[in-house]
Formats: structure tokens, C-alpha cells, sequence
């Protein structure tokens, strides 16, 4: 608490008058964290028109914000920290589900207008490769903190891109 108010140029006490108490704090950050209005990946994967090429946005940003970091390797605040204490800290778990069902939502919405506008068979499995999605995000997100490099995670990105669009009606799949 003490590098916090340092950090922020105010007292114990203001930080208590501000957020109650530790515990509120930490979910107010989570919280604050969890807002996926700003969150890079997701914003490349709605911005770019063509879904391929969104798709692939995705998880270059992921591999590039996990890798390209001052002070070393970065990792997601929720599945590095936040993940465990779930169970510990009343709230938690909640903002977890909370976190990736919205997550799961909005990247599933983009297959859908995909598919609404033709470039993805009805059939496509939105909701399920929204999640594979973010999977994969957090699984290199946790390689990263492991030590892999962008170079290494950026070898087999065409054939993760592939997974993701591959049509579940195709027999060759």
C-alpha cells in the first residue's frame, strides 16, 4: 500500500477514503482491468475488414504486446494474478466469468456479422471460436511469460488463423 500511494501522491488515508478498503481496491482494478473497450487484440480484431487479415490482427497484438515490453515479458492481470484468487477473495470469481463471457460475446458478435454478411458459412461456430480465441490469447500470453519470443509464437500464426476460420461443414477438415 505504501509504493501505491507513493506511486499515486496520496495518503493511506485518501486511498481508503477513495475505495474503502483493500478488497474493493483490488476489485475496483480488476474491474478497471476487465474493460475490453481498450484491450489491443480485441480492438485490431473489430477494426480490420477483412476477417482473415482480423483474425491474424488479433494474435500478432496479443504476441506483440506480451513480448514488446520494456522490463520484459507482459502478461494478461487477470489470468496471471487475478486467476488466483478466485475462491480467496469474495468477488472474484464473478469478475472472472463476467470477464470471459463478455469477452467470449464480443468476439463472437464480429463472426457474426461475418456471417451476416456472407463471408462465413451459417454454420460457423461463433460463440466456440470467439472462445478459441481467447484461449489461444491467454496460452501465449502465458508462453511468452515462459520465456517464448515473438519469433517463436509468430511461426505457426497462418495455421492458428487457419483453425480459428476453419468451416465445420468442410469434409477435408
Amino acid at each position: 500500500m505504501k509504493d501505491l500511494t507513493s506511486a499515486m501522491g496520496i495518503s493511506g488515508p485518501s486511498l481508503y477514503a477513495a475505495f474503502g478498503d483493500k478488497r474493493e481496491l483490488y476489485l475496483k482494478t480488476i474491474d478497471h482491468y476487465a474493460d475490453v473497450d481498450n484491450c489491443a487484440p480485441i480492438v485490431a480484431f473489430e477494426s480490420e475488414t477483412n476477417i482473415v487479415k482480423a483474425v491474424r490482427d488479433f494474435l500478432e497484438s496479443v504476441i506483440l504486446y506480451s513480448t514488446a515490453q520494456d522490463g520484459g515479458a507482459k502478461g494478461c492481470f487477470l489470468a496471471s494474478c487475478v486467476s488466483t484468487s478466485v475462491g480467496e477473495v469474495d468477488g472474484v470469481s464473478e469478475r472472472m466469468e463476467k470477464t470471459i463471457a463478455s469477452t467470449d460475446d464480443r468476439l463472437a458478435a464480429r463472426f457474426e456479422r461475418e456471417k451476416q454478411l456472407g463471408n462465413l458459412p451459417p454454420d460457423f461456430p461463433s460463440k466456440a471460436r470467439g472462445a478459441l480465441m481467447y484461449d489461444m490469447r491467454q496460452g501465449y500470453v502465458f508462453r511468452t511469460r515462459a520465456g517464448s519470443t515473438a519469433q517463436d509464437l509468430l511461426v505457426d500464426i497462418d495455421d492458428r488463423v487457419q483453425m480459428i476460420l476453419a468451416n465445420p461443414s468442410d469434409p477435408a477438415r
